[in-house]
């Protein structure tokens, strides 16, 4: 993210949760109310209700756009 943007987090953004001290990519977002995360390597899941703690790292588009160069 460039300049200091603040985005909220969603499905296929790579985040940093702040609560857990851990990053992963969101996998969903039940009733804009709990976000459902994964490691960025690996299968465990947890959850957020916070996603303001969510700092995302790289957006979904930008992952995608990485992968084909």
């Amino acid at each position: 993210m460039s300049g200091g943007e603040k985005r909220r987090a969603w499905v296929g953004d790579l985040v940093h949760d702040e609560d857990a001290d851990r990053r992963g990519i969101v996998t969903d977002v039940r009733g804009g109310a709990l976000w459902v995360l994964r490691p960025e390597y690996g299968t465990h899941r947890w959850s957020s209700q916070r996603p303001e703690r969510l700092r995302v790292v790289r957006t979904r588009e930008e992952r995608l756009r990485d992968r084909r160069d």
